[in-house]
């Protein structure tokens, strides 16, 4: 399937790793193609989230605020009959508020990869590469872009990059179904 990537979303993939390396994550998920495609200038993908008024900044922003709640699952804490608010409270009052994220943090730091390892993709990540092929030939491409790599993170409900993705569009002041014509207006161009 590579071989049909246009030459933007090659540079997705191998930007993704980047970004990853860069964040210190074990491992590459849909968000790190995200945020990687929203920093290619010109690209069709980064050329539509500019045109709906989404910049990579407010991916940043968004996907720290999402990796800061993803790590403690207030439901699932609560079914155990634990209170991630109070908890959060106490915890604020005796180290400092955020200090329950810092902590967060700091073990994120610790297991670190080696900078030239290898990071594997998740199956978030591959589900969004193979749904990129599913767009591309949706609308007749015979090759696949970042803009088809965006459409996928689009589809991809419940994952982190969906929810970074939408509350970035919100922000903007757009959503979904604009992104998708601002897309297909830049496939037309490219045409």
């Amino acid at each position: 399937m590579f071989e049909r990537f246009a030459a933007d979303a090659r540079e997705t993939v191998v930007g993704a790793q980047e970004v990853a390396r860069s964040r210190g994550d074990d491992a590459i998920d849909a968000a790190h193609l995200l945020l990687s495609l929203a920093g290619q200038d010109g690209s069709t993908g980064a050329t539509a989230l500019a045109a709906v008024g989404v910049t990579t900044d407010d991916l940043e922003r968004h996907v720290d605020s999402a990796s800061r709640h993803d790590t403690l699952d207030g439901p699932a804490l609560a079914a155990l009959g634990i209170d991630l608010d109070e908890i959060r409270a106490r915890t604020d009052a005796a180290f400092g508020p955020g200090a329950l994220d810092r902590a967060g943090d700091d073990d994120r730091r610790r297991g670190r990869r080696n900078r030239r390892s290898h990071i594997p993709f998740t199956p978030e990540a591959k589900k969004a590469l193979e749904l990129s092929l599913r767009e591309a030939i949706h609308v007749g491409s015979r090759s696949i872009d970042s803009g088809h790599v965006l459409l996928a993170v689009a589809r991809l409900d419940g994952t982190t990059a969906h929810r970074v993705l939408v509350g970035a569009l919100a922000g903007a002041g757009s959503d979904v179904p604009q992104l998708r014509t601002a897309l297909t207006d830049q496939h037309r161009t490219a045409s």
